[in-house]
Protein backbone atom coordinates (compact mmCIF):
# COMPACT_ATOMS: atom_id res chain seq x y z
CA UNK A 1 0.00 0.00 0.00
CA UNK A 2 1.58 3.51 -0.96
CA UNK A 3 0.33 6.11 1.54
CA UNK A 4 -0.16 9.71 0.65
CA UNK A 5 2.36 12.69 1.41
CA UNK A 6 0.35 13.45 3.97
CA UNK A 7 -1.35 11.33 6.61
CA UNK A 8 -2.57 11.09 10.34
CA UNK A 9 -0.42 10.08 13.52
CA UNK A 10 -2.16 7.03 13.24
CA UNK A 11 -1.41 6.02 9.83
CA UNK A 12 2.04 6.89 10.35
CA UNK A 13 3.00 3.94 12.70
CA UNK A 14 4.19 0.80 11.26
CA UNK A 15 2.38 -1.67 13.34
CA UNK A 16 0.88 -0.27 16.39
CA UNK A 17 0.38 -3.19 18.75
CA UNK A 18 -1.53 -2.77 21.93
CA UNK A 19 1.03 -1.29 24.77
CA UNK A 20 3.58 -3.63 25.37
CA UNK A 21 4.03 -5.34 28.67
CA UNK A 22 7.53 -6.01 28.66
CA UNK A 23 10.27 -3.87 26.94
CA UNK A 24 12.62 -5.53 24.71
CA UNK A 25 15.99 -4.99 22.54
CA UNK A 26 15.52 -3.00 19.30
CA UNK A 27 17.60 -4.44 16.77
CA UNK A 28 17.75 -2.87 13.29
CA UNK A 29 20.35 -2.36 10.55
CA UNK A 30 21.00 -0.31 7.78
CA UNK A 31 23.95 -0.48 4.76
CA UNK A 32 26.18 1.69 6.00
CA UNK A 33 27.69 2.21 9.42
CA UNK A 34 28.72 5.29 12.00
CA UNK A 35 31.68 7.17 10.91
CA UNK A 36 31.93 9.27 14.03
CA UNK A 37 30.37 9.69 17.23
CA UNK A 38 31.24 13.50 17.44
CA UNK A 39 28.39 15.28 17.27
CA UNK A 40 30.22 18.11 14.97
CA UNK A 41 32.07 15.78 12.89
CA UNK A 42 29.83 14.52 9.62
CA UNK A 43 26.44 15.57 8.64
CA UNK A 44 25.30 12.75 7.42
CA UNK A 45 21.61 11.09 7.92
CA UNK A 46 23.28 7.96 9.30
CA UNK A 47 25.17 9.57 11.91
CA UNK A 48 22.29 12.19 12.77
CA UNK A 49 19.98 9.07 13.33
CA UNK A 50 22.23 7.50 15.92
CA UNK A 51 23.57 10.63 17.36
CA UNK A 52 19.74 11.63 18.22
CA UNK A 53 19.29 8.59 20.66
CA UNK A 54 22.49 10.00 22.72
CA UNK A 55 22.49 13.80 22.56
CA UNK A 56 19.62 16.35 22.50
CA UNK A 57 18.80 19.24 20.98
CA UNK A 58 17.55 22.09 22.22
CA UNK A 59 14.62 22.58 19.69
CA UNK A 60 13.04 18.90 18.46
CA UNK A 61 10.66 18.57 15.56
CA UNK A 62 7.59 17.20 16.15
CA UNK A 63 7.60 14.08 14.20
CA UNK A 64 4.20 14.53 12.59
CA UNK A 65 3.98 18.25 11.43
CA UNK A 66 7.74 19.12 11.58
CA UNK A 67 7.05 22.10 13.47
CA UNK A 68 10.03 23.24 16.60
CA UNK A 69 8.60 21.63 19.60
CA UNK A 70 10.73 22.18 23.16
CA UNK A 71 13.38 19.58 23.76
CA UNK A 72 16.26 21.24 25.94
CA UNK A 73 15.02 24.38 25.94
CA UNK A 74 11.38 24.80 26.64
CA UNK A 75 10.51 27.90 25.45
CA UNK A 76 11.71 30.95 23.47
CA UNK A 77 11.52 34.56 22.39
CA UNK A 78 12.32 37.01 20.39
CA UNK A 79 13.87 40.01 22.56
CA UNK A 80 14.73 41.93 19.37
CA UNK A 81 15.09 41.34 15.68
CA UNK A 82 18.62 40.02 16.36
CA UNK A 83 18.27 38.40 19.71
CA UNK A 84 16.86 34.91 20.24
CA UNK A 85 16.05 33.95 24.29
CA UNK A 86 15.66 30.46 25.36
CA UNK A 87 15.05 29.05 28.70
CA UNK A 88 16.52 25.35 29.06
CA UNK A 89 15.01 22.67 31.07
CA UNK A 90 15.84 22.53 34.42
CA UNK A 91 16.72 19.29 36.29
CA UNK A 92 18.45 18.03 33.21
CA UNK A 93 21.77 15.57 33.82
CA UNK A 94 24.05 13.55 31.49
CA UNK A 95 24.05 10.02 31.26
CA UNK A 96 27.19 10.42 34.21
CA UNK A 97 24.87 12.02 36.56
CA UNK A 98 26.34 15.74 35.88
CA UNK A 99 23.73 18.70 35.45
CA UNK A 100 23.26 20.15 32.40
CA UNK A 101 23.39 24.25 32.33
CA UNK A 102 23.54 27.31 30.00
CA UNK A 103 27.39 26.52 29.59
CA UNK A 104 26.84 23.25 27.81
CA UNK A 105 24.59 24.95 25.57
CA UNK A 106 26.90 27.45 24.79
CA UNK A 107 29.89 25.56 24.84
CA UNK A 108 27.86 23.00 21.97
CA UNK A 109 26.73 26.08 19.71
CA UNK A 110 29.67 27.41 19.58
CA UNK A 111 31.71 24.18 19.06
CA UNK A 112 29.61 24.04 16.21
CA UNK A 113 30.93 27.04 14.51
CA UNK A 114 34.62 25.49 14.41
CA UNK A 115 37.09 25.28 11.34
CA UNK A 116 36.36 21.27 11.99
CA UNK A 117 32.97 21.26 12.32
CA UNK A 118 30.72 19.95 9.33
CA UNK A 119 27.30 21.91 10.83
CA UNK A 120 28.78 25.28 10.67
CA UNK A 121 25.58 25.52 8.12
CA UNK A 122 23.25 25.39 10.79
CA UNK A 123 25.00 27.79 12.81
CA UNK A 124 24.56 30.81 10.24
CA UNK A 125 23.35 34.04 11.81
CA UNK A 126 24.57 33.26 15.29
CA UNK A 127 26.50 35.83 16.18
CA UNK A 128 27.39 35.07 19.94
CA UNK A 129 26.34 33.33 22.45
CA UNK A 130 25.75 34.50 25.82
CA UNK A 131 24.82 33.00 29.22
CA UNK A 132 22.40 34.99 31.28
CA UNK A 133 21.80 32.61 33.90
CA UNK A 134 22.44 29.08 34.50
CA UNK A 135 19.09 28.06 32.64
CA UNK A 136 18.76 30.72 30.28
CA UNK A 137 20.86 31.65 27.21
CA UNK A 138 20.69 34.56 24.32
CA UNK A 139 22.03 33.78 20.84
CA UNK A 140 22.63 36.99 18.73
CA UNK A 141 22.72 37.85 15.23
CA UNK A 142 24.37 40.49 13.03
CA UNK A 143 20.85 40.40 11.21
CA UNK A 144 17.49 38.42 11.86
CA UNK A 145 17.70 35.01 10.94
CA UNK A 146 14.12 33.69 9.42
CA UNK A 147 15.15 29.90 10.68
CA UNK A 148 17.28 30.43 13.36
CA UNK A 149 15.46 27.80 15.66
CA UNK A 150 14.95 25.59 13.07
CA UNK A 151 18.73 25.46 12.87
CA UNK A 152 18.92 24.21 16.18
CA UNK A 153 16.87 21.19 15.77
CA UNK A 154 20.49 19.67 14.28
CA UNK A 155 22.93 21.49 17.16
CA UNK A 156 23.04 18.70 19.70
CA UNK A 157 24.43 19.08 23.10
CA UNK A 158 27.73 18.27 24.24
CA UNK A 159 28.58 17.94 27.91
CA UNK A 160 31.55 20.99 28.37
CA UNK A 161 33.49 19.38 31.60
CA UNK A 162 33.22 15.86 29.69
CA UNK A 163 34.68 17.64 26.27
CA UNK A 164 37.53 19.70 28.39
CA UNK A 165 38.17 16.24 30.60
CA UNK A 166 39.19 14.04 27.47
CA UNK A 167 40.31 16.91 25.14
CA UNK A 168 37.65 17.14 22.77
CA UNK A 169 37.16 20.65 22.14
CA UNK A 170 37.32 20.46 18.94
CA UNK A 171 35.32 18.20 16.52
CA UNK A 172 37.09 15.90 14.45
CA UNK A 173 38.25 16.33 11.27
CA UNK A 174 36.53 13.91 8.92
CA UNK A 175 39.20 14.73 6.12
CA UNK A 176 42.06 13.16 8.17
CA UNK A 177 42.80 10.17 10.79
CA UNK A 178 42.79 12.09 13.50
CA UNK A 179 40.61 11.10 16.14
CA UNK A 180 39.42 12.86 19.39
CA UNK A 181 38.14 11.17 22.41
CA UNK A 182 34.63 12.24 20.89
CA UNK A 183 35.02 10.43 18.21
CA UNK A 184 34.55 6.77 19.75
CA UNK A 185 32.89 8.07 22.76
CA UNK A 186 29.49 9.78 23.96
CA UNK A 187 27.87 11.65 26.82
CA UNK A 188 24.45 13.13 26.36
CA UNK A 189 21.44 14.03 27.66
CA UNK A 190 19.01 11.64 25.09
CA UNK A 191 17.05 8.38 26.13
CA UNK A 192 19.85 5.98 25.58
CA UNK A 193 24.11 6.53 25.97
CA UNK A 194 26.58 4.32 24.05
CA UNK A 195 27.38 1.13 25.68
CA UNK A 196 29.54 -0.51 22.75
CA UNK A 197 30.55 0.80 19.13
CA UNK A 198 33.07 -2.16 17.21
CA UNK A 199 32.92 -0.07 14.18
CA UNK A 200 31.24 -1.67 10.50
CA UNK A 201 30.12 -4.33 13.50
CA UNK A 202 28.00 -2.94 16.00
CA UNK A 203 26.91 -0.38 17.88
CA UNK A 204 25.04 -1.20 21.45
CA UNK A 205 22.79 1.58 23.29
CA UNK A 206 21.28 0.98 26.33
CA UNK A 207 19.01 3.23 28.56
CA UNK A 208 20.26 6.85 30.06
CA UNK A 209 19.49 6.03 33.76
CA UNK A 210 19.21 9.92 33.95
CA UNK A 211 16.99 11.16 31.08
CA UNK A 212 14.83 13.66 31.91
CA UNK A 213 12.19 12.41 29.37
CA UNK A 214 11.41 9.42 31.32
CA UNK A 215 7.78 9.21 31.96
CA UNK A 216 6.93 11.95 29.32
CA UNK A 217 7.90 9.78 26.69
CA UNK A 218 6.56 6.45 25.93
CA UNK A 219 9.67 4.31 24.40
CA UNK A 220 9.80 1.15 26.05
CA UNK A 221 13.05 -0.05 24.96
CA UNK A 222 15.69 -1.30 26.59
CA UNK A 223 18.33 -1.72 24.39
CA UNK A 224 19.34 -0.99 21.11
CA UNK A 225 21.62 -3.24 18.79
CA UNK A 226 22.05 -1.63 15.65
CA UNK A 227 24.62 -4.04 12.66
CA UNK A 228 25.03 -2.75 9.36
CA UNK A 229 25.03 -4.98 6.86
CA UNK A 230 26.24 -3.70 3.56
CA UNK A 231 25.04 -6.25 0.90
CA UNK A 232 20.90 -6.06 0.06
CA UNK A 233 20.45 -9.66 -0.09
CA UNK A 234 21.70 -10.01 3.69
CA UNK A 235 19.50 -7.19 5.04
CA UNK A 236 16.57 -9.29 4.14
CA UNK A 237 17.38 -12.52 5.14
CA UNK A 238 17.99 -10.93 8.44
CA UNK A 239 14.76 -9.21 8.33
CA UNK A 240 12.64 -12.53 7.40
CA UNK A 241 15.07 -14.44 9.82
CA UNK A 242 14.31 -12.36 12.78
CA UNK A 243 17.72 -11.83 13.38
CA UNK A 244 16.72 -8.00 12.96
CA UNK A 245 13.29 -6.23 13.42
CA UNK A 246 13.52 -3.07 11.60
CA UNK A 247 15.50 -2.15 7.84
CA UNK A 248 15.50 1.33 7.33
CA UNK A 249 16.52 0.61 3.88
CA UNK A 250 15.50 -2.50 2.21
CA UNK A 251 16.10 -3.50 -0.98
CA UNK A 252 13.10 -2.75 -3.55
CA UNK A 253 13.07 -5.66 -5.10
CA UNK A 254 12.41 -7.61 -1.99
CA UNK A 255 9.87 -5.25 -0.70
CA UNK A 256 6.92 -7.80 -2.18
CA UNK A 257 8.46 -10.55 -0.14
CA UNK A 258 8.34 -8.09 2.92
CA UNK A 259 4.84 -7.54 2.76
CA UNK A 260 3.88 -10.80 1.80
CA UNK A 261 5.57 -12.73 4.77
CA UNK A 262 3.47 -13.08 8.16
CA UNK A 263 4.18 -10.36 11.20
CA UNK A 264 6.35 -8.44 8.70
CA UNK A 265 5.21 -5.02 7.21
CA UNK A 266 6.17 -2.34 4.42
CA UNK A 267 5.41 1.73 5.65
CA UNK A 268 6.89 4.06 3.08
CA UNK A 269 6.84 8.17 3.03
CA UNK A 270 7.76 10.44 0.87
CA UNK A 271 11.33 11.75 2.16
CA UNK A 272 12.64 15.16 2.59
CA UNK A 273 16.07 14.37 0.19
CA UNK A 274 17.04 15.03 -3.35
CA UNK A 275 19.31 12.93 -5.06
CA UNK A 276 21.24 14.78 -7.53
CA UNK A 277 24.34 15.28 -9.63
CA UNK A 278 27.56 17.47 -8.66
CA UNK A 279 29.93 18.51 -11.47
CA UNK A 280 33.33 19.86 -11.13
CA UNK A 281 33.35 23.65 -12.58
CA UNK A 282 36.75 24.63 -11.26
CA UNK A 283 39.67 22.90 -12.22
CA UNK A 284 40.57 24.16 -15.31
CA UNK A 285 41.58 20.74 -16.73
CA UNK A 286 39.64 17.61 -15.21
CA UNK A 287 42.21 14.65 -14.08
CA UNK A 288 41.63 11.32 -15.99
CA UNK A 289 39.45 13.25 -18.65
CA UNK A 290 40.76 12.76 -22.51
CA UNK A 291 39.81 16.48 -23.00
CA UNK A 292 43.09 18.13 -22.28
CA UNK A 293 43.82 21.97 -21.83
CA UNK A 294 39.96 23.16 -20.71
CA UNK A 295 37.16 21.73 -18.42
CA UNK A 296 34.11 20.64 -20.90
CA UNK A 297 32.21 21.00 -17.34
CA UNK A 298 32.70 24.32 -16.98
CA UNK A 299 30.36 24.90 -20.01
CA UNK A 300 26.65 25.32 -19.48
CA UNK A 301 26.07 23.25 -23.21
CA UNK A 302 27.45 20.33 -21.45
CA UNK A 303 25.98 20.16 -18.40
CA UNK A 304 22.46 20.48 -20.55
CA UNK A 305 23.58 17.39 -22.76
CA UNK A 306 23.76 15.61 -19.97
CA UNK A 307 21.26 16.73 -17.95
CA UNK A 308 18.87 15.83 -21.47
CA UNK A 309 20.65 12.44 -21.57
CA UNK A 310 19.27 11.02 -18.41
CA UNK A 311 15.53 9.12 -18.88
CA UNK A 312 14.82 9.89 -15.48
CA UNK A 313 11.14 8.30 -16.44
CA UNK A 314 13.24 5.03 -16.93
CA UNK A 315 15.25 5.47 -13.69
CA UNK A 316 12.21 5.97 -11.67
CA UNK A 317 9.48 2.96 -13.32
CA UNK A 318 12.61 0.32 -13.74
CA UNK A 319 15.79 1.24 -10.96
CA UNK A 320 13.93 2.62 -8.58
CA UNK A 321 10.49 0.44 -8.89
CA UNK A 322 8.82 4.09 -8.72
CA UNK A 323 9.77 4.56 -5.50
CA UNK A 324 10.63 8.29 -6.92
CA UNK A 325 9.85 11.87 -7.59
CA UNK A 326 11.55 13.25 -10.49
CA UNK A 327 12.36 16.88 -10.19
CA UNK A 328 13.88 19.72 -11.87
CA UNK A 329 15.21 21.58 -8.69
CA UNK A 330 17.15 20.98 -5.92
CA UNK A 331 14.54 20.86 -2.86
CA UNK A 332 11.45 18.41 -2.17
CA UNK A 333 7.98 19.50 -2.15
CA UNK A 334 7.96 19.66 1.66
CA UNK A 335 10.39 22.40 1.48
CA UNK A 336 9.37 26.03 1.85
CA UNK A 337 10.04 28.00 -1.23
CA UNK A 338 9.08 24.79 -3.41
CA UNK A 339 7.26 25.79 -6.78
CA UNK A 340 6.00 24.07 -9.56
CA UNK A 341 7.60 26.27 -12.04
CA UNK A 342 11.15 26.10 -10.27
CA UNK A 343 10.22 22.20 -10.83
CA UNK A 344 10.06 22.03 -14.00
CA UNK A 345 12.62 19.72 -15.62
CA UNK A 346 14.62 19.97 -18.94
CA UNK A 347 13.01 16.96 -21.22
CA UNK A 348 14.78 13.88 -22.01
CA UNK A 349 15.77 13.93 -25.19
CA UNK A 350 19.15 12.12 -26.74
CA UNK A 351 19.49 14.29 -30.07
CA UNK A 352 19.14 17.86 -28.49
CA UNK A 353 22.06 16.34 -25.69
CA UNK A 354 24.19 15.80 -28.93
CA UNK A 355 23.62 18.89 -30.95
CA UNK A 356 24.24 20.23 -27.76
CA UNK A 357 27.64 18.53 -27.21
CA UNK A 358 28.85 19.16 -30.69
CA UNK A 359 27.96 22.66 -30.37
CA UNK A 360 30.23 22.85 -27.23
CA UNK A 361 32.95 21.02 -29.66
CA UNK A 362 32.45 17.78 -28.53
CA UNK A 363 30.61 16.03 -31.44
CA UNK A 364 32.42 12.45 -30.17
CA UNK A 365 31.70 13.07 -26.50
CA UNK A 366 34.45 12.58 -24.37
CA UNK A 367 36.00 10.23 -21.17
CA UNK A 368 34.90 12.00 -17.75
CA UNK A 369 35.43 10.60 -14.21
CA UNK A 370 32.01 9.49 -12.05
CA UNK A 371 32.04 8.50 -8.37
CA UNK A 372 29.24 6.91 -6.69
CA UNK A 373 28.24 5.90 -3.13
CA UNK A 374 27.59 2.20 -3.16
CA UNK A 375 24.91 1.29 -0.65
CA UNK A 376 24.29 5.13 0.57
CA UNK A 377 20.87 5.46 -1.44
CA UNK A 378 18.37 3.35 -2.39
CA UNK A 379 19.71 1.24 -5.63
CA UNK A 380 22.58 3.87 -5.77
CA UNK A 381 25.12 1.25 -7.72
CA UNK A 382 22.21 0.55 -10.42
CA UNK A 383 21.39 4.50 -10.44
CA UNK A 384 25.01 5.09 -11.46
CA UNK A 385 24.91 2.38 -14.07
CA UNK A 386 21.96 3.28 -15.78
CA UNK A 387 23.39 7.03 -15.81
CA UNK A 388 26.32 5.49 -17.46
CA UNK A 389 24.45 3.65 -19.60
CA UNK A 390 22.16 6.96 -21.26
CA UNK A 391 25.47 8.98 -21.52
CA UNK A 392 27.36 6.44 -23.68
CA UNK A 393 24.31 6.48 -26.10
CA UNK A 394 25.37 10.56 -26.43
CA UNK A 395 29.07 9.44 -26.61
CA UNK A 396 29.95 10.38 -23.25
CA UNK A 397 32.05 7.83 -21.89
CA UNK A 398 31.54 8.13 -18.36
CA UNK A 399 34.57 5.65 -15.87
CA UNK A 400 32.21 4.80 -12.99
CA UNK A 401 33.43 4.60 -9.36
CA UNK A 402 31.47 2.47 -7.06
CA UNK A 403 33.06 3.64 -3.59
CA UNK A 404 32.06 2.35 -0.08
CA UNK A 405 30.38 5.48 1.80
CA UNK A 406 33.23 5.56 4.96
CA UNK A 407 35.44 6.45 1.76
CA UNK A 408 33.20 7.90 -0.47
CA UNK A 409 31.92 11.01 1.45
CA UNK A 410 35.42 11.92 1.99
CA UNK A 411 36.93 11.91 -0.99
CA UNK A 412 34.12 13.80 -2.32
CA UNK A 413 35.48 16.62 -0.16
CA UNK A 414 38.54 16.44 -0.70
CA UNK A 415 37.06 17.16 -4.32
CA UNK A 416 38.84 14.34 -5.91
CA UNK A 417 35.43 13.32 -8.29
CA UNK A 418 35.10 14.95 -11.43
CA UNK A 419 30.89 13.86 -11.15
CA UNK A 420 29.40 12.98 -7.97
CA UNK A 421 26.21 11.57 -6.69
CA UNK A 422 24.73 13.12 -3.24
CA UNK A 423 21.20 13.02 -1.91
CA UNK A 424 20.44 16.39 0.38
CA UNK A 425 17.68 16.53 3.07
CA UNK A 426 17.06 19.95 4.37
CA UNK A 427 16.85 19.45 8.23
CA UNK A 428 15.54 22.85 8.33
CA UNK A 429 12.67 22.53 5.86
CA UNK A 430 13.41 25.79 4.31
CA UNK A 431 15.08 26.19 0.94
CA UNK A 432 17.52 28.89 2.06
CA UNK A 433 19.75 25.21 3.84
CA UNK A 434 19.94 24.28 0.12
CA UNK A 435 21.07 27.65 -1.79
CA UNK A 436 23.72 28.70 0.98
CA UNK A 437 25.04 25.01 1.20
CA UNK A 438 24.92 23.80 -2.44
CA UNK A 439 24.96 26.61 -4.46
CA UNK A 440 26.45 29.44 -3.07
CA UNK A 441 30.38 30.24 -3.44
CA UNK A 442 32.51 28.54 -1.03
CA UNK A 443 33.94 30.24 1.91
CA UNK A 444 33.15 31.06 5.56
CA UNK A 445 29.86 30.20 7.94
CA UNK A 446 28.74 27.23 5.75
CA UNK A 447 28.43 28.71 2.48
CA UNK A 448 29.06 26.44 -0.04
CA UNK A 449 29.97 23.83 2.25
CA UNK A 450 28.38 20.90 -0.15
CA UNK A 451 29.64 23.03 -3.22
CA UNK A 452 31.69 20.42 -4.18
CA UNK A 453 31.82 21.06 -8.07
CA UNK A 454 32.93 24.69 -6.37
CA UNK A 455 30.14 26.30 -8.60
CA UNK A 456 30.52 30.07 -8.41
CA UNK A 457 28.41 32.79 -9.47
CA UNK A 458 28.28 36.58 -7.62
CA UNK A 459 24.62 37.08 -8.88
CA UNK A 460 23.56 34.00 -7.27
CA UNK A 461 25.98 34.92 -3.92
CA UNK A 462 23.88 38.15 -3.40
CA UNK A 463 20.71 36.87 -4.13
CA UNK A 464 21.29 34.06 -1.23
CA UNK A 465 22.25 36.88 0.65
CA UNK A 466 19.18 38.86 0.29
CA UNK A 467 17.09 35.83 1.01
CA UNK A 468 19.05 35.46 4.55
CA UNK A 469 18.33 38.44 6.09
CA UNK A 470 14.60 39.04 4.61
CA UNK A 471 12.22 38.53 7.45
CA UNK A 472 8.99 39.00 5.00
CA UNK A 473 7.85 35.83 4.17
CA UNK A 474 5.94 36.26 0.57
CA UNK A 475 9.48 38.65 -0.13
CA UNK A 476 11.54 36.11 0.93
CA UNK A 477 9.70 33.46 -1.29
CA UNK A 478 9.82 35.09 -4.23
CA UNK A 479 13.42 35.93 -3.77
CA UNK A 480 13.80 31.78 -3.40
CA UNK A 481 11.82 31.05 -6.35
CA UNK A 482 14.04 33.58 -8.78
CA UNK A 483 17.36 31.58 -7.31
CA UNK A 484 15.87 28.05 -7.68
CA UNK A 485 14.81 29.71 -11.40
CA UNK A 486 18.73 30.94 -11.91
CA UNK A 487 20.17 27.62 -11.26
CA UNK A 488 17.65 25.70 -13.38
CA UNK A 489 18.88 27.73 -16.49
CA UNK A 490 22.63 27.86 -14.53
CA UNK A 491 22.31 23.72 -14.46
CA UNK A 492 25.30 24.20 -11.75
CA UNK A 493 23.94 20.66 -10.51
CA UNK A 494 21.59 18.20 -12.35
CA UNK A 495 18.68 17.12 -9.99
CA UNK A 496 17.25 13.77 -10.57
CA UNK A 497 14.52 13.30 -8.21
CA UNK A 498 12.99 13.21 -4.41
CA UNK A 499 13.15 9.87 -2.69
CA UNK A 500 10.32 7.58 -1.09
CA UNK A 501 11.30 6.11 1.86
CA UNK A 502 10.28 2.09 2.14
CA UNK A 503 11.09 0.95 5.71
CA UNK A 504 10.69 -2.55 6.66
CA UNK A 505 9.87 -4.61 10.25
CA UNK A 506 8.57 -6.29 12.30
CA UNK A 507 5.16 -6.05 13.39
CA UNK A 508 5.93 -5.33 17.29
CA UNK A 509 7.16 -2.62 16.19
CA UNK A 510 6.08 0.39 17.07
CA UNK A 511 7.57 3.50 14.78
CA UNK A 512 6.73 6.97 13.52
CA UNK A 513 8.24 7.07 9.28
CA UNK A 514 9.66 10.22 8.80
CA UNK A 515 10.32 12.24 6.10
CA UNK A 516 13.62 13.32 7.15
CA UNK A 517 14.19 9.14 7.55
CA UNK A 518 14.73 9.08 11.16
CA UNK A 519 14.15 7.37 13.89
CA UNK A 520 12.12 9.22 16.87
CA UNK A 521 13.44 7.31 19.40
CA UNK A 522 11.37 9.04 22.13
CA UNK A 523 8.37 7.11 21.11
CA UNK A 524 9.68 3.57 19.73
CA UNK A 525 8.35 0.64 21.05
CA UNK A 526 8.71 -2.92 20.94
CA UNK A 527 6.08 -5.48 21.80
Amino acid sequence: MRFPPLMLAAALALALPASALQAKTFRWTRAVDVSSWDIHTQNVGVNNTMHAAVYDTLVEYNSQTFKPEPSLATEWKRVSPTQLRLTLRKGVKFSDGSEFTADDAKFSLERAKAKSSNFAVYTLGIDRVEKVDSHTLDIFSEVPNPVLVNQLTELRIMSRAWAEKHKSLEPKDIKTKDETYAHRNALGTGPFQLKQWTPDQRVVLEPNPHWWGKGKFPTNVTEIVYTPIKADATRTAALLSGEVDFVIDPSLQDLARVRQTPGLQVLEGPEYRTIFLGLDQFRDELPGSDVKGKNPLKDQRVRKALYQAIDIQSIQRVVLRGLAQPTGTLIARQVNGWTAKADARWPYDPKAAQQLLAEAGYPQGFEVDFACSAGRYINDEQLCQAITAHWAKVGVRAKLRLLPFATYFPMIQRHEASIYLLGWGVPTFDAFYTLQSLIRSPGAGGDGNFNLGRFSDPQQDALIERIKKETDHGTRNQLIERALLNERQQISHIPLYNQVIPWAGSRKVEILHRADNRIDWRYLKVQ
